[in-house]
């Protein structure tokens, strides 16, 4: 099997062209090419009168002929032989798994780094234990609902606590820029198409699965790890880790209390609890876990009509089925030194309630797979740093993002209406106190006014400055009409549980923090390719076995 790659033809080419593409591209005869399959499309949307889709594609002819064309075009990127994508599982638990000296991992959290971490591990016989503070993905779909449609928050079931993770109410992308030379995301989007997720997430540059698909794709796997012999408890916090301290000034993890009062025995934990698990953190801190404050970014949430986005990125393709709904990436450098980015952008998608603390307010963005909302949403958002913005003490940034949502929650009316206003009168820093033309999606609803003053100076000062800069690449994106709401502050985690190359917390063995709430990933795809390595190393380190581990890359 060969792989060739770079293989461009017009967006609307009839469907012998790509065969024919190949056969010139190599320069052979039809009869000698056994099978095509598609394993990525992309597209080029730069020249918007000449879109291109490229691709990527696994081709057959017989061994002699192939090693020829190897021969023949040895030193060229576009074609290579095809690489093995197979997941390898490094070990297997024996059958008496865990015995007198073995005790069984545990998992803190259950979402996407969470849900890989323990479907691996389950798959290795190590019959993880699962605890997830907040509710499995049916009761929390009604809890968030509760929230959006009656202003209600269970602050234990929501859209940062539950089955599934901050992601299950997300646009569902599932695509990353993190190095993957091991194929793990492959593995990780094999493992989503088994429990029902579209199977053109395997080959699309830009997959995506959307809440509802991710709703039951969820319980399948869920119900896979159980047959494995791992095991799920929703609606169990724990409440402190017990950490041994040895002589060496390391710790060793020996068990968890949880919130029921009982206490759990194991020396293997992963640490996948998401960027919002704030009392989690400061139980870790107390505990003596080593935690560093990191980056992250504060920011609202701008909408456009999505025909806007789709029509600057498009042109006359605009609404093309191959392209679907536009996206964009936007980053700009200011002149006050920050740089300002969108990010987690939501084509066809609708801004929601995040919160999971009384009386604040928190956006974030939600897309359904056919993104056929009519406003495109993303955050705008300004990076900040520990030793310039929150410089006090290790959790300050947490300090920082509750001081902002608390001020939300005041400009919005102290009902979990969200604060809003009009980018054109952002811009000319002027009250809004009436709609125009774009309808904001936010639920339970807006306040509008003077969003200004959810921010401080200098983020507004920034914000100001990106988005004229941004309405350069995507025309309209400075309309008068578009919508801000506030405020965006849970972009990433705002600390990081450093771990070293064996995926152990720096000072403590057997703590394994992962995903985004520890500082390593971004992203449903992210955290799941996270979840694998961490699950390997667990495996190692639990099964005393003599192989590296793998290189993290």
């Amino acid at each position: 099997m060969l792989r060739l790659n770079d293989l461009k033809l017009p967006l609307n080419h009839d469907e012998t062209a790509l065969r024919k593409s190949i056969l010139a591209r190599l320069a052979i005869q039809d009869d000698e090419l056994k099978t095509v399959s598609i394993f990525k499309r992309s597209y080029d949307a730069r020249k918007k009168g000449d879109i291109q889709l490229i691709y990527q594609l696994d081709i057959s002819l017989d061994a002699k002929r192939e090693a020829e064309l190897l021969a023949r075009f040895e030193g060229k990127s576009f074609l290579s032989p095809s690489p093995d994508t197979d997941y390898k599982f490094l070990a297997h638990a024996q059958s008496d798994f865990p015995n007198e000296e073995q005790q069984r991992p545990v998992i803190i959290g259950f979402g996407p780094c969470g849900i890989l971490a323990a479907l691996v591990l389950a798959q290795m016989g190590l019959k993880p234990i699962v605890l997830e503070r907040g509710q499995d993905v049916r009761q929390r779909t009604k809890d968030t609902w509760g929230l959006w449609r009656e202003r209600k928050l269970n602050t234990e079931s929501n859209v940062q606590y539950g089955e599934g993770g901050a992601g299950t109410f997300s646009d569902g992308k599932l695509y990353s820029q993190v190095k993957d030379r091991r194929f793990l995301g492959r593995k990780v989007m094999t493992e989503f198409v088994k429990a029902g997720a579209p199977e053109e997430i395997l080959m699309v540059s830009k997959p995506h699965i959307g809440t509802f698909k991710l709703v039951k794709m969820v319980e399948n796997i869920r119900a896979e790890i159980t047959r494995l012999g791992g095991e799920i408890r929703f609606n169990t916090k724990v409440d402190v880790i017990h950490r041994e301290q040895s002589s060496d000034a390391q710790g060793q993890i020996t068990g968890l209390t949880l919130s029921n009062g009982e206490h759990l025995q194991t020396r293997h934990v992963v640490l996948a609890i998401g960027h919002s698990a704030r009392d989690t953190f400061e139980m870790l801190l107390n505990q003596g876990v080593y935690i560093e404050p990191k980056p992250f970014s504060i920011g609202f949430r701008i909408e456009h009509p999505q025909s806007v986005i789709d029509k600057a990125r498009f042109g006359e393709q605009a609404g093309h089925p191959i392209l679907g709904a536009a996206d964009y990436k936007l980053v700009h450098h200011c002149k006050n030194g920050r740089s300002v980015y969108s990010f987690c952008m939501c084509p066809g998608g609708t801004v929601v309630a995040a919160t999971s603390e009384e009386g604040r307010v928190v956006t974030n963005g939600m897309s359904q797979y056919s993104r056929n909302e009519r406003n495109a949403n993303a955050a705008v958002v300004v990076g900040i740093e520990p030793d310039k913005d929150y410089p006090e003490h290790v959790l300050a940034g947490i300090d920082l993002q509750r001081s902002l949502e608390t001020l939300a929650y005041q400009l919005g009316g102290e009902n979990y209406n969200a604060p809003a206003q009009l980018v054109g009168d952002y811009l000319r820093n002027t009250p809004s106190t009436a709609l125009a033309s774009v309808t904001p999606s936010y639920k339970p609803g807006v306040s509008l006014g003077d969003l200004s003053k959810a921010l401080p100076d200098f983020a507004n000062e920034a914000i100001r400055e990106a988005i004229p800069a941004f309405d350069k690449q995507i025309k309209g994106f400075a309309m008068n009409d578009a919508i801000l709401t506030g405020i965006e502050t849970r972009t990433s985690s705002p600390i990081c549980i450093k771990r070293g190359r064996d995926y152990q917390n720096l000072n403590t063995r057997g703590l394994y923090p992962a995903g985004e709430g520890a500082g390593y990933a971004g992203g449903i795809l992210s955290a799941g390719i996270d979840g694998i390595k961490v699950a390997e190393a667990l495996a190692i380190d639990l099964l005393k076995l003599d192989i590296a581990i793998p290189d993290g890359r």
